[in-house]
């Protein structure tokens, strides 16, 4: 008898798939349910309720009572418990006690078991000793439930066949379920659950002629007929003749709005322990009941063995890192091997034993798929937003790189035909962990992230944001592959190539949007570069590609306090890399290309420290690329203000827009201080911004004694303590007069 690919199970190893494919279609959609710690099920949870539990508690005190000797009806506790039993669904304990009260003899109607029946949803996977129970209450005695309390029982095992924790409960009282056969009122659940349980050393000779013989004393009934066929699959040189060629049950799955709901419940129980970072179990098959997009059926088939031997392992039937260890060399490997890309427990498995026809079968699956999304054959934006959802949590967590070559080639076929919006975050996520090129940044650039940039960048800061994040998601990742390793020849080209072609998209960024969360995504990039030439191991490799002077210019002067001191901590790691550098081989950058970085440093310093700003007489001094027209109407302009002040002192420490409110709060504090601690108090107080010549007149007039350069390092430890350290950190590695201070 045919099943449906949903109903196989994770057990269904040796079904012959092409005496299947009739039913293959036309099941309910499926979710990959994450199978969970055994020590989790009782941890709590927000879908534990407590009134869950009062409710049992009430209901099973109440089945003890006969009705007419009951207060009040038992109906409305029924229906409530029945309505919590759906909302949250049961963890073990409950699931354990509602079982113990609808299999053992109760004074509750036939009515109300049946509506508890339906609402048995397991939160977590069903723990094999509560089959068992389930198994045990089955058959003819007076302490049996009803037969039709049996059938519903039954069926329920089948709709959460593939949430038993271990698959093997079932088969272990194969022979109790076939001996119940020849009761007529549970033999088409009977029927259907053997069918979906049966392996080749369940298939004997004796069994076989007692189906035969109870098929023909029953008139050929559809369920035997069926079971007759799976028997069949597995020899088909012994049931030969008539006897399966009457008319079979399909065992289509009982209700698929039931398993839509489990596969709901299961999911919101799986995000409540992600919530509260619950490790998950990784050694065990992910089994589907449902889809998280729209409930269409996932393109990416689910762990599944066939025409395995029957002394051979299916991964299936691993649970624990021991099995996986001790049956390593003897696990057949699924039908499809394109499942790794939602399988934790088989990427564990390519990972210990890779093989390049594994991943050449991977490669050609991911190669017809892309050929059927390039020819536009139907495919529904819910699957292909379920697909990449798949491949992004593949790439994010996969710790073997083998499949992204075909990754790749991919998305340089499907970023072609994309419409620029389908799951768009998913594309850019799953990019930002490409492998590291073969062919350098160029090539990959012209395979994908042309094709990219050209479908998402509209002109606006929005657009642009996203592909810098990318960018920069995926510089992290390839950092972080090469500290895993030590960091090769082709280290340094391909991170070169990428700052490079960033650069250029952070000063088109920031002339487009100049907020300052555009700025600190901007200064993110960078400062993920300056941890590179400020790492040894991997400083010996890395270029320093320093960005255009506009882009530092335009850092320097915003307003955001934060931002400055990020734009001086990363200068100040690139100096670090520069000097290291140097010693090591003063070939290794031209001349003009350290003057320019050192253009940056002195301009900087002019502007905070030495009260020259825009000054480009100094060597290597560039006056912040300030024409000199516009510097000489600056100057004339301040000094028509008349108000002491000029344009080179205005950017200082203690003047700066940026950092002047800081100063003037610092010089407060000593102010306050001294006020305390002083026996007469001050007689006067600076009005501010503090310079040079105003610190010596406060002293002299009864104020705080302080020098202008105690006031500068002083600002700077103020700015330190204010998690604004980069200022101080470029400072003191940067001037020399402050080195020795440092």
């Amino acid at each position: 008898m045919p099943l449906s690919s949903d109903e196989r199970g994770e057990g269904s190893r040796t079904l012959l798939q092409d005496s299947l494919s009739d039913v293959i279609q036309g099941m309910p959609s499926l979710k990959i349910i994450v199978p969970l710690h055994h020590d989790q099920y009782c941890r709590p949870s927000p879908l534990a309720s407590i009134r869950t539990k009062r409710l049992t508690s009430s209901l099973t005190q109440a089945s003890k009572v006969p009705a007419k000797r009951r207060g009040s009806s038992i109906k409305p506790t029924v229906e409530t418990l029945a309505s919590e039993c759906y909302d949250k669904g049961l963890l073990p304990d409950a699931l354990g006690e509602l079982i113990d009260l609808i299999i053992h003899p109760s004074h509750l109607d036939q009515a109300s078991l049946n509506g508890l029946i339906r609402n048995l949803y397991p939160a977590v996977s069903i723990d094999g000793e509560l089959v068992i129970k389930i198994v045990g209450c089955l058959g003819h005695g007076v302490l049996k439930p009803s037969l039709g309390i049996q059938a519903a029982l039954l069926k329920w095992l089948i709709m959460t066949h593939n949430v038993i924790k271990d698959q093997d409960a079932l088969s272990k009282v194969y022979a109790v379920l076939f001996n119940l056969l020849d009761t007529a009122a549970i033999r088409p659940q009977l029927c259907h659950l053997l069918a979906l349980i049966t392996r080749r050393r369940h298939v004997r000779p004796y069994r076989i002629q007692a189906v035969l013989a109870l098929s023909r004393q029953t008139g050929n009934d559809p369920a035997l007929t069926g079971l007759l066929r799976v028997f069949k699959n597995y020899y088909p040189e012994i049931i030969v003749g008539d006897a399966t060629r009457g008319k079979a049950s399909t065992f289509k799955y009982p209700d698929p709005e039931w398993r839509e709901r489990l596969g709901e419940v299961q999911q919101a129980h799986a995000q409540s322990l992600r919530d509260q970072n619950q490790p998950r179990d990784a050694f065990r098959v992910a089994h589907r009941l449902g889809n998280m997009s729209g409930g269409k059926a996932s393109v990416i088939p689910e762990v599944h063995t066939s025409h395995a031997q029957e002394d051979s392992i299916t991964l299936e039937e691993i649970d624990s890192a021991d099995r996986l260890v001790n049956n390593l060399e003897k696990i057949e490997l699924p039908n499809q091997l394109v499942s790794v890309l939602a399988d934790p427990l088989l990427q564990k498995l390519m990972l210990l034993r890779p093989n390049d026809v594994y991943e050449s079968r991977i490669t050609n699956w991911l190669s017809s798929y892309t050929e059927d999304v390039v020819r536009g054959e139907p495919t529904s934006t819910a699957e292909l937003t379920s697909f990449l959802q798949v491949i992004q949590d593949y790439v994010s967590t996969a710790r073997d790189d083998s499949l992204a070559p075909a990754l790749q080639s991919f998305f340089s076929s499907y970023l072609k035909v994309w419409d620029g919006k389908t799951g768009s975050q998913l594309i850019l996520n799953i990019l930002s962990h490409t492998g590291i090129p073969q062919r350098g940044f160029s090539g990959l650039y012209e395979d994908t992230f042309a094709s990219l940039e050209r479908k998402v960048l509209d002109g606006s800061g929005e657009t642009q944001l996203e592909m810098l994040a990318c960018y920069t998601a995926l510089l992290r990742h390839w950092v972080t592959v090469f500290l895993a390793k030590e960091a090769d020849k082709t280290f340094g080209p391909v991170i070169s190539d990428l700052v490079c072609h960033v650069n250029k998209l952070c000063l088109t960024l920031i002339q487009t949007s100049s907020s300052t969360s555009t700025l600190s995504m901007i200064l993110d990039f960078y400062e993920l570069t300056a941890y590179m030439v400020s790492t040894p191991r991997l400083r010996k490799r890395a270029r320093i590609d320093i960005p255009s002077s506009a882009l530092v210019y335009m850092l320097h002067f915003n307003s955001s306090s934060t931002s400055l001191s990020r734009l001086c901590g990363i200068l100040s790691c690139y100096k670090e890399g520069f000097q290291a550098a140097m010693t090591s081989s003063r070939t290794a950058y031209p001349a003009a290309y350290v003057n320019g970085f050192n253009g940056f440093l002195m301009d900087i310093c002019n502007c905070l420290w030495r009260s020259k700003a825009f000054n480009n007489t100094d060597a290597n001094a560039h006056g912040c690329l300030v024409p000199e027209s516009a510097r000489v109407a600056l100057a004339n302009y301040v000094s028509s203000l008349k108000n002491g002040s000029n344009l080179s002192s205005m950017f200082t420490l203690s003047a700066s827009p940026t950092l002047g409110l800081m100063a003037t709060t610092y010089l407060r504090d000593l102010e306050d201080i001294e006020m305390e601690q002083g026996s007469s108090g001050l007689d006067t107080r600076h009005a501010g911004p503090a310079t040079r010549t105003s610190l010596i007149a406060l002293g002299k007039n009864g104020g705080v004694s302080l020098t202008w350069d105690e006031f500068r390092l002083g600002i700077l430890g103020y700015l330190e303590q204010q998690h604004l350290g980069g200022v101080g950190l470029l400072m003191h590695s940067t001037m020399t007069t402050l080195m020795k201070k440092k």
